[in-house]
C-alpha cells in the first residue's frame, strides 16, 4: 500500500472518530468549554382530590424584578388553573390563580375570578367558560398577558359539539389581585375562524412589542383543524389582529391543534398536536414555515407522542422539548400521558436526541399532558402541571392531583 493510500485512509478514520465524538456528545457548544446542562429540582405546590373535581391548566407567569408593581429582587410567579367536574368531559369553571413571592416555594390557597375569568350565560341555555389559559409577561406594555379560548357548554357533560370558539385574553391587576374581564381578539370574518382558539398554546413577543400567537381554527361543522400564527399588536389593553401566516393542516382526524411556537438562533419552531403524531416544523420569520414531519428520536424511530400537546423550553444555547410519549412502561396512563420528558432538539434535523431524555415529573398513573412553561429568569425555567384524574381509579397508582413545579436550574445563565 502506497504512503498516499495510508495517508488518505488515516484521515477517513479520523474524521469518522470526530463525528462519532460529536453524535455520542450533542451537548456540545464549539463557543462554551463547558457543555449545557441542568438540575431538576421537583416541588409540589399543593395537592389534594376531593374525588368530585380536579385542578388542571395549571400555568405560571412571572413579574420580573424592577418593573412597577415589582420593586423587590424576586419575581412574582401568578400561575392560573381551573377547577375541572369529573363527571364530565372537559368541563371547566372559574379560572383561578395562585400567588408566590418566593420562586415557587409556597404558594397561595386557588382564588377564583368568577366576574371577569368565570362562567357566562348566553341565549339558548348555552354556558361560555374561558380555559385553556396561558400568562406570559408583556414586556412592551408591562403587563401579564393572559390568552386562551371558549369553550360552551349545554348541561355539564362536554363541550357542544358544533359550536364557535374564540381567542380570549386579560390581563393581571397585581395591585388588586384581580384580572380584566375578558375580551375576545377579533379575527378576519372568514368562515373558517368561527371556532378559533388559542388554548394551551405557547406564544413568542417579538423586540418591538408585537406578539405572535400561534392559534388553531376550523369552520362550524368541520372536523379538521388548521394550525396558524397570528402577529398581534397589544397597546396594554386591546390585542389587536395585523396579519397571520401560513395555515398548516394535515388530513388526519382533526388535523392540527394546540401549536407552540419559539424562536432559536435565527428560526423559528412551531410544534404540533395530532391525534396519530406530534409534529415540528421550522421557518425564518414565525408565519411562514416549511411542511411539518413527524417527531422522531435522532436514531430515526418515531417519538411517540400522540394526540397530546407538547412545548418548548428555550435557552440561548440550546433548544429542549417537552412531552409525552409510548413506550414508557406506561401503557395504564390515558393516551400515555406520562410520565412528562424533556429532551434537547437537533434545529438542524428537528429530532429529539434520544441520550438528552430526562424525566420531569414521574408517572403515578394520572395524566400529566396538560402542562406550561415558564422562563423564570436567565438561571431557571418552570415547568408546571398537575395531576388529571381522569378516569376514575388513577389514584390506586399514587396521584392525588398534586400540583408540581418541576425547577430546571441551568449550569450557566440564558443569554437575552
Amino acid at each position: 500500500m502506497t504512503i498516499q493510500k495510508v495517508l488518505q485512509k488515516t484521515a477517513t478514520a479520523t474524521v469518522a472518530i470526530v463525528a462519532m465524538f460529536q453524535l455520542l456528545a450533542p451537548h456540545s457548544n464549539a463557543t462554551e468549554k463547558r457543555p449545557l446542562d441542568y438540575r431538576i429540582e421537583l416541588i409540589t405546590a399543593r395537592k389534594g382530590f376531593d374525588g368530585k373535581k380536579c385542578w388542571v391548566h395549571a400555568r405560571a407567569g412571572i413579574i420580573p424584578t424592577g418593573t412597577v408593581h415589582n420593586k423587590t429582587d424576586i419575581p412574582i410567579a401568578v400561575m392560573t388553573l381551573n377547577e375541572l367536574l369529573l363527571s364530565g368531559s372537559d368541563v371547566f369553571y372559574a379560572t383561578n390563580d395562585m400567588i408566590s413571592k418566593d420562586l415557587g416555594k409556597t404558594w397561595s390557597d386557588p382564588r377564583p375570578h368568577p366576574e371577569s375569568m368565570g362562567r357566562r350565560n348566553e341565549p339558548g341555555g348555552v354556558i361560555v367558560a374561558p380555559c385553556d389559559i396561558t400568562p406570559k409577561w408583556h414586556a412592551a406594555s408591562g403587563k401579564l398577558l393572559a390568552t386562551g379560548q371558549n369553550v360552551r357548554y349545554k348541561g355539564n357533560k362536554g363541550p357542544m359539539h358544533v359550536r364557535t370558539r374564540e381567542v380570549v385574553y386579560s390581563t393581571y391587576d397585581p395591585v388588586t389581585r384581580t384580572w380584566s374581564p375578558r375580551k375576545w381578539l377579533k379575527l378576519p370574518d372568514l368562515p373558517r375562524f368561527k371556532n378559533a382558539g388559542a388554548g394551551s398554546t405557547q406564544r413568542y413577543d417579538l423586540p418591538n412589542g408585537e406578539i405572535l400567537l400561534p392559534i388553531y381554527f376550523k369552520g362550524l361543522g368541520k372536523k379538521q383543524n388548521s394550525a396558524t400564527v397570528v402577529r398581534c399588536r397589544f397597546d396594554g389593553e386591546t390585542l389587536t389582529y395585523v396579519e397571520h401566516g401560513d395555515e398548516l393542516t394535515i388530513p388526519v382526524m382533526r388535523g392540527f391543534c394546540e401549536p407552540s411556537l419559539t424562536k432559536f438562533g435565527n428560526r423559528f419552531f412551531l410544534t404540533l398536536r395530532n391525534d396519530k403524531h406530534g409534529h415540528v416544523t421550522s421557518g425564518p420569520d414565525g408565519l411562514h414555515f416549511k411542511k411539518p414531519i413527524k417527531w422522531r428520536f435522532d436514531d430515526g424511530k418515531e417519538l411517540g407522542n400522540y394526540n397530546t400537546q407538547q412545548h418548548w423550553v428555550t435557552h440561548s444555547d440550546g433548544l429542549f422539548l417537552v412531552y409525552t410519549r409510548r413506550g414508557a412502561d406506561n401503557d395504564h396512563v390515558f393516551r400515555h400521558r406520562a410520565p412528562l420528558f424533556m429532551a434537547r432538539v437537533d434545529p438542524q434535523k428537528l429530532c429529539v436526541i434520544r441520550s438528552s431524555e430526562r424525566v420531569l415529573v414521574p408517572e403515578r398513573g394520572a395524566r400529566l399532558g396538560n402542562f406550561g412553561v415558564t422562563q423564570v429568569g436567565p438561571n431557571e425555567t418552570w415547568v408546571t402541571v398537575t395531576e388529571w384524574m381522569q378516569p376514575r381509579g388513577v389514584e390506586k397508582h399514587g396521584s392525588d392531583n398534586s400540583l408540581f413545579v418541576a425547577k430546571i436550574h441551568w449550569n450557566r445563565p440564558s443569554k437575552p
